[in-house]
C-alpha cells in the first residue's frame, strides 16, 4: 500500500513523518506469516531501502542503526516496524523522501534531510522497494548482517544514547548495536535510539 502524502504519519519515539504531495514514497507492507527466521528483520528492511535508492540515485547508501538510511550523511529514508509476533504478522511502514525540494522540507530538518533527486519516481522507487524487500526478508541471516556491516554508518563514530555514549563498534550477530566505552566495555544496544556526537 501506498499514499500520495501525509500529514500525521507516525515515525519512531512518537515523531510525526510529514511529506508533501508526490514527493515522497510512503510505504505499507504486510509480512505474513512471521516465522523465527525473520528475527533480523529490523536489520534486513533497511538494507532494501538503501539498494533500491542507491540503484535510483546513484551515490552510496548507508544505514544508521537501527531505521535510518542516509545518502551523503543527510536522511533519505525512515522505517518503522510493528511486529506481532503472536499473531504471526508485521507490518513494515518505509518513508522515502524522492524528489522534496529543500525548500520544502520544514526548517528544522533542511540540513538534515534529503532527496534520491535526479529523474527518480515515486513509481520507479515503489517498483525498485519491493523488488529489494523480496529479497532481502528472505536473505539467510549471515547476508543479512554482512549486508548491514557493509552500510553501517556508525562505525567508528561517537554516539550517545540515553544511559551512556561510546563509540560504535559494528553489530552483533543478533543485530544488536556494540558500542565500546571509554571504561572499556563493550555494551550491546537492542532497541532504543542512539545520536551522534558532533
Amino acid at each position: 500500500m501506498t499514499a500520495d502524502e501525509q500529514t500525521a504519519g507516525r515515525g519512531r519515539q512518537g515523531r510525526s513523518w510529514v511529506a508533501p504531495p508526490s514527493g515522497a514514497l510512503l510505504y505499507s507492507a504486510v509480512l505474513r506469516p512471521l516465522e523465527r527466521r525473520h528475527l533480523l528483520l529490523p536489520i534486513a528492511v533497511p538494507l532494501a531501502v538503501a539498494d533500491s535508492v542507491e540503484r535510483l540515485g546513484g551515490r552510496h547508501a548507508a544505514v544508521k542503526w537501527p531505521n535510518d538510511v542516509w545518502l551523503g550523511r543527510r536522511k533519505v529514508a525512515g522505517i518503522l516496524i510493528e511486529a506481532r509476533p503472536q499473531d504471526g504478522w508485521a507490518v513494515i511502514g518505509i518513508g522515502v523522501n524522492v524528489s522534496i525540494e529543500p525548500g520544502q522540507f520544514p526548517p528544522e530538518l533542511r540540513e538534515s534531510a534529503t532527496s534520491i533527486g535526479g529523474d527518480a519516481t515515486v513509481a520507479d522507487t515503489a517498483l525498485a522497494l519491493s523488488e529489494a524487500l523480496s529479497g532481502w526478508v528472505t536473505a539467510e541471516p549471515g547476508a543479512v548482517l554482512e549486508g548491514f556491516r557493509s552500510r553501517d554508518a556508525l562505525r567508528g563514530r561517537e554516539i550517545s544514547w540515553a544511559d551512556g555514549e561510546g563509540v560504535a563498534d559494528g553489530i552483533d550477530d543478533d543485530g544488536n548495536l556494540v558500542v565500546l566505552t571509554a571504561g572499556g566495555e563493550r555494551v550491546a544496544l537492542g532497541a532504543g535510539e542512539v545520536h551522534l556526537r558532533l
